[in-house]
C-alpha cells in the first residue's frame, strides 16, 4: 500500500511541475508584454470627447410665450426655438410710428413756411424796384422844381413838397431794403428749421428700426445645428437679456482633448496616429490623428494659476492639452457624446 502511494506521488509530481512552468511562462509572457508596452508607448486616461457647445441667449427681456423644443431635441440653425411676448414692444412701436408721422407733418409745415418766405422775398425785391423808380421820379421832380423856383415860376411850398416827396421815397426804399434783409434772415431760419425737422425724422426712423429689431429678437432662433441640452426656461417665465436658456451641442463634429504629462510630449507630434479607447465602447477600435499641442500647460489656464515664486514650491508634473482628430468620424459620430472618457495610446517612436 505504501509502495503504491509512493508511485502515485511520483506520477503527480511532473504534472505539478508542468502546471507551475506553464503559469510562470504565461505570467512571464504577459509581464514581458506589459513592460515592453510601457517602454514603447505613451498613454493617458486623462482625456475626453469634446465638441462645440453653443449657448442660446435672448437679446431682449420679456415673458416666454412659446417653447418649440423639448430636452435633447435636434434643431437646425435658424429654427425658432423660443418666442417671447412682444405685445408691449408692439405698443411702443405704434407710438413711435405715430410720432414719426407727426414729424413728417412738421416737415411739410416747415417747407410750406419756407416757400411762403421765398414768395415774400420776391415781393420785397419787387417793392425795392418800385421804390427805386419812385425815388428817381421824386429826385427828377425836385430838380425841375428847383429850376422853376429859381426862375420864380413856383412857390416855396411847392419846392418843399418836392423835397418831402424825395425824402419819403428814400425812406420807403430804405424800409424795403430792411424788409429784404429781414426776409433773407427769416429764410435762413426756416431752412434750418426744415433741416432740423428732417434730422428729427431720421432719428425717429432709426428708433423705429431699432424697435423692429427688438421685436425680431422676440423670436429666438437656434444659432447652430445640433441637439439641445436640458432646458432652463418654462412658458410664462420672465427672462432677462443674456440669460442662458439652454445649450446646443454640435453632434456632427467631435474631437479628443488628451492631457499628457510633460515628459510624454516627445512622442506626440502633429500628424501622428494614436489609438483611442472610449470607455463607453471598449470593443470599438478607433484611431485618431494628433492635430496640435497647446502652447501652455493646463495649470496656466486655471482660475488661480500656481505661483512658483511664493517660496513653498513643490514640483508637480505638468500636463499639456493635446487636440486629436478622430479618424473616420462619420462611422462613430452616432456613438460619441461630449464628455465621454477616453484612453489614448501613442507609440513612443
Amino acid at each position: 500500500m505504501a509502495q503504491e502511494q509512493a508511485t502515485n506521488e511520483k506520477k503527480k509530481s511532473p504534472v505539478r511541475l508542468i502546471i507551475l512552468i506553464v503559469v510562470l511562462l504565461v505570467g512571464g509572457y504577459f509581464g514581458y508584454k506589459k513592460i515592453n508596452f510601457s517602454l514603447t508607448h505613451e498613454t493617458t486616461d486623462n482625456a475626453q470627447i469634446e465638441t462645440q457647445i453653443t449657448p442660446v441667449l435672448p437679446r431682449v427681456a420679456g415673458y416666454v410665450k412659446t417653447i418649440n423644443v423639448k430636452d435633447y431635441d435636434s434643431v437646425k440653425a435658424g429654427d425658432t426655438v423660443v418666442i417671447l411676448d412682444d405685445a408691449e414692444l408692439q405698443t411702443q412701436l405704434a407710438e413711435m410710428q405715430a410720432d414719426y408721422n407727426q414729424t413728417l407733418v412738421d416737415i411739410e409745415n416747415a417747407k410750406a413756411s419756407l416757400n411762403n418766405a421765398i414768395v415774400s422775398l420776391k415781393v420785397n425785391k419787387g417793392n425795392i424796384d418800385i421804390n427805386k423808380v419812385k425815388l428817381q421820379q421824386a429826385e427828377e421832380n425836385l430838380q425841375r422844381d428847383k429850376n422853376l423856383y429859381t426862375s420864380e415860376a413856383i412857390t416855396k411850398k411847392q419846392l418843399d413838397d418836392s423835397k418831402y416827396n424825395v425824402e419819403t421815397a428814400q425812406k420807403q426804399l430804405d424800409n424795403s431794403n430792411n424788409d429784404l434783409t429781414t426776409a433773407n434772415s427769416r429764410i435762413a431760419v426756416l431752412e434750418a428749421g426744415v433741416k432740423k425737422a428732417e434730422a428729427a425724422v431720421a432719428i425717429k426712423k432709426a428708433k423705429i428700426d431699432q424697435q423692429l429689431l427688438k421685436i425680431s429678437y422676440t423670436k429666438i432662433v437656434a444659432p447652430a445645428t445640433g441637439k439641445i441640452g436640458k432646458k432652463a426656461v418654462n412658458e410664462g417665465q420672465f427672462i432677462q437679456a443674456g440669460t442662458p436658456l439652454f445649450s446646443i451641442v454640435n453632434d456632427t463634429a467631435y474631437w479628443v482633448v488628451a492631457n499628457f504629462k510633460e515628459n510624454q510630449l516627445y512622442a506626440l507630434t502633429p500628424g501622428k496616429k494614436v489609438e483611442l479607447r472610449v470607455d463607453a465602447y471598449p470593443d470599438e477600435k478607433i484611431t485618431g490623428t494628433v492635430a496640435s499641442l497647446s502652447e501652455a500647460t493646463g495649470a496656466k489656464f486655471a482660475l488661480l494659476p500656481p505661483d512658483n515664486s511664493s517660496g513653498n514650491f513643490v514640483k508637480v508634473t505638468q500636463r499639456v492639452p493635446v487636440k486629436i482628430w478622430i479618424d473616420d468620424l462619420s462611422k462613430y459620430k452616432q456613438l460619441l457624446r461630449a464628455g465621454l472618457s477616453v484612453y489614448v495610446v501613442a507609440t513612443a517612436k
